[in-house]
């Protein structure tokens, strides 16, 4: 056995103790960060734009109130990850069309409801931005509703205000589907729906309407013709309420670099969306692969129709939530997407648009809404400032709900 030398002794008695110091100043470092980070979230108007829990509530009569054991989203949770102010996604599958696209969107606002009447004491409904200060004045978390797929108005403007009436504070003009009035970026549906090249005539009514009673314009999942038509008919801000950067992740529902810019000049705001198959286009192919090995049988569209809450339902939707097992993003992949937004758009452009319950699979350390907090303390030590970091946890997404609803 060879023995060591007198110099490497000397090094090793000299790097030591240097390292111990040094690891003991970073770790001083990290928690002064982190400190830090915390009393920043806590002060700041977190808003996520953007989860599926309603889903959860109206097919598998989840009770959000307490702690679940499974998805990503329940008020105690909320609480501990720091959310102010949530909107649900009343998010209408391709396979409900017409009058029960309608029937639809009314029994997940009645979910909604239902869970506010069960959690008077934490939630409280907000249309607009006025109602999210009271909330959280009254220490409450502020919930709020987006519709997910234009096909819930069933093409008349009438659908449209009632739902508006109802408590609805914005609409994703098209889910995965196209509409008889926009394209989509996804292909469901395009063997019976003939879609439009972007928005036709009744589309820029839509938006127009949209303008004219304060319901704030969401293009996540239409197609780019149809973004670029918004963004000419619009005359308020508009949102991406979950879509991510295409210069990170080449895939149809994230958001351009020009896109970006002209969301900016509309000064509108993209919330960044937490899916893995968003955030790393590796992933995707991880997870093909996968499936290829491991083939699930499909879920019958009329099955899901015939009985919506149903066992194929509840396969079809509650297996969102559960952490896929293929090996997902790292956390800096996501905090990428966020720091090439603001480089692009500009820092009042930004937000969080998470997509909680409604992906198969988020990145490494953000398993679900408690890890918020990361996100400011990675924010932080990037460089950013205090005010701006405020205005990617929710003053961007403020300031745009009052500009539209003028509250």
């Amino acid at each position: 056995m060879k023995r060591p030398s007198l110099s490497s002794l000397v090094v090793v008695l000299v790097c030591v103790p240097l390292l111990s110091f040094c690891a003991l100043r970073t770790g001083q470092a990290q928690s002064d960060i982190s400190e830090r980070a915390r009393k920043i979230h806590r002060e700041a108007t977190v808003v996520d734009t953007h989860v599926d829990t309603l889903q959860r509530v109206l097919i598998g009569d989840v009770d959000i109130s307490k702690r679940t054991p499974d998805g990503h989203i329940d008020i105690p949770r909320m609480r501990e990850g720091g959310m102010k102010a949530e909107f649900f996604s009343v998010w209408i599958d391709s396979v409900f069309e017409g009058p029960t696209a309608v029937k639809r969107t009314l029994d997940l606002i009645d979910s909604m409801n239902r869970v506010i009447a069960n959690s008077p004491k934490d939630l409280q409904l907000a249309v607009n931005a006025s109602d999210i200060e009271r909330a959280n004045k009254d220490g409450k978390i502020a919930a709020l509703m987006g519709i997910e797929g234009g096909h819930a108005i069933d093409d008349d403007l009438a659908a449209l205000r009632l739902y508006r009436q109802l408590g609805v504070s914005y609409m994703t003009l098209t889910w995965s589907n196209p509409t008889d009035w926009a394209d989509s970026s996804g292909n469901k549906n395009r063997d019976h729906i003939k879609a439009p090249d972007g928005l036709n005539d009744f589309g820029r009514q839509v938006v127009r309407e949209m303008n004219r009673i304060g319901m704030i314009v969401d293009i996540s999942h239409v197609s780019d013709k149809t973004f670029y038509d918004v963004m000419a008919t619009t005359s308020k801000p508009v949102i991406a309420s979950h879509s991510s950067c295409r210069a990170l992740c080449d895939v149809p529902r994230n958001m351009t670099d020009d896109m970006l810019r002209a969301l900016a000049k509309n000064g509108g705001v993209v919330g960044i969306n937490f899916n893995s198959g968003f955030i790393e286009k590796a992933f995707n192919a991880r997870s093909a692969e996968y499936d290829k090995q491991h083939p699930k049988p499909p879920v019958k569209h009329e099955d899901f129709i015939n009985n919506p809450e149903g066992e194929a339902a509840a396969n079809y939707k509650l297996d969102y939530g559960a952490q896929s097992p293929v090996q997902p993003p790292t956390f800096e992949m996501l905090i990428s997407h966020i720091d090439h937004a603001v480089k692009i758009a500009g820092i009042d452009h930004v937000g969080l648009g998470s997509d909680f319950d409604g992906v198969p699979s988020l990145p490494q350390g953000m398993e679900d809404v408690t890890k918020l907090p990361h996100i400011t303390e990675a924010l932080l030590q990037k460089g950013y400032s205090e005010s701006d970091v405020k205005k990617i946890l929710g003053g961007n997404f403020m300031r745009v709900i009052r500009e539209v609803t003028g509250k």
